[in-house]
Formats: structure tokens, C-alpha cells, sequence
């Protein structure tokens, strides 16, 4: 489980690709301290487990799955990545919730400014169009956004100077695809709304069931 919160922009050193799977070879600093073969570290917003590590670096696999869900099979060497550590219990919370489970690629529409904010329009999958909403939270290359507004599968979302200095998305450009998560409630709040009504009418071992006590 991640926030959000970029810990640092690291580096694609290697990406080798091998039949439908990949293994990634990441340039960082921040993201190594105290961690350990087996941990996992957001890349781009996806989930991916530390196989090996070095000074300056470590590697990852990218499943199958991930490869087809995913930007990471298309970047290139020397690419910045958005990195984040898993959340630990004592962590603040400070974006949101984010599995690192990809729910699918968007596409940024148009970037523009207003004041000193940056603006991203996005086209986003049905999926996650189904659990975006105004005021919400959406991840964006593993990035926690705000959302401006939402129709459709037309999102907007801000960004402070802050979160365009200190990740990826400062370069992102019309055209670009990017990798999208849901708001992790919204998609247990839409499942148990399309499911079957339990005759008994709502529980706590319901809500329980569904993952919110």
C-alpha cells in the first residue's frame, strides 16, 4: 500500500524485455534506505517487488499482467520514474490510498496553467471514469492528484508547484500515456452497489465483508 507521495524521480537504467515479461534495472537513492530484497516500491504508480539491490540501485520484475497494463514495457533508457517505499503503519497519510494495481492507461489531453497551479486533462478508461469524482483522489503515474472535475471519461486534475518540481509529470506533455488507479474506495463502494443486495439489508458483517470496518 502507497500514498501517493513521490519519494524521489529515479532513473530506468536497463529494461530488458524477455517474452511477455520485463526486468527493470532503476537508478535511486531516497527508495533504497532500510530496504530489503522481497520489499516493494511504487514505479510509475505500480507495484513492483525488490529482487535485487546495489548501492545505487535495484531490480524489479514485471509480470506479464503488468507489462500489458501498464507504460512501464515502453519507457526508455534514462526515464525518470515516480518511486515511493510501501506505507508503513506509522507513516502519515498524506495523499491517499494506492494499491499500485494499475486499473489502466490514460492519455493526457492538454496541460495548461492557471495562476501558479498546472492543470492535466486526461482521457481515462470507463474503469476508472466509474469511480472518479470532483474533489476526489485519482493516481497518475503513482502520483496522489486532486480531481478538478470529471465527465465521462474526461478527467481533470492539479497539480502544486511542489508535486511538478519533485516528480515526472513536470514533463508530461499532450499525447503522453500515463498510468491510472482509481480511487481505491470508490471501486469497493461501486462493486458492492452492483452486487446483489443482501436480503437482511446492510450490516456491519456486510460492510465488514466488503472491506470498510
Amino acid at each position: 500500500m502507497f500514498t501517493g507521495i513521490v519519494e524521489e524521480v529515479g532513473k530506468l537504467a536497463t529494461l530488458s524485455v524477455k517474452g511477455s515479461d520485463a526486468v527493470l534495472e532503476i537508478e535511486a537513492r531516497a527508495v533504497l534506505e532500510s530496504t530489503a530484497v522481497g520489499d516493494s516500491i511504487s514505479v510509475d504508480g505500480v507495484c513492483l517487488t525488490v529482487t535485487r539491490l546495489a548501492r545505487d540501485r535495484f531490480w524489479a520484475d514485471a509480470m506479464a499482467e503488468t507489462v500489458r497494463r501498464t507504460t512501464l514495457a515502453g519507457k526508455r533508457r534514462g526515464a525518470g520514474l515516480n518511486l515511493e517505499r510501501a506505507l508503513t503503519l506509522g507513516s502519515r497519510l498524506g495523499g491517499h490510498l494506492v494499491t499500485g494495481h494499475v486499473d489502466g492507461v490514460g492519455t493526457v489531453v492538454r496541460v495548461s496553467t492557471e495562476a501558479r497551479t498546472t492543470v492535466l486533462a486526461l482521457d481515462v478508461p470507463a474503469p476508472v471514469a466509474a469511480v472518479t469524482v470532483p474533489q476526489g483522489s485519482i493516481a497518475v503515474d503513482g502520483v496522489s492528484l486532486t480531481v478538478v472535475s470529471a465527465a465521462d471519461t474526461a478527467v481533470t486534475v492539479s497539480l502544486i508547484p511542489h508535486t511538478v518540481a519533485h516528480t515526472t509529470l513536470r514533463d508530461v506533455r499532450a499525447g503522453a500515456s500515463v498510468n491510472l488507479e482509481g480511487d481505491l474506495i470508490g471501486k469497493y463502494v461501486r462493486a458492492y452497489l452492483r452486487g446483489p443486495m443482501p436480503a437482511e439489508g446492510l450490516t456491519w458483517e456486510k460492510l465488514s465483508e466488503a472491506g470498510f470496518v
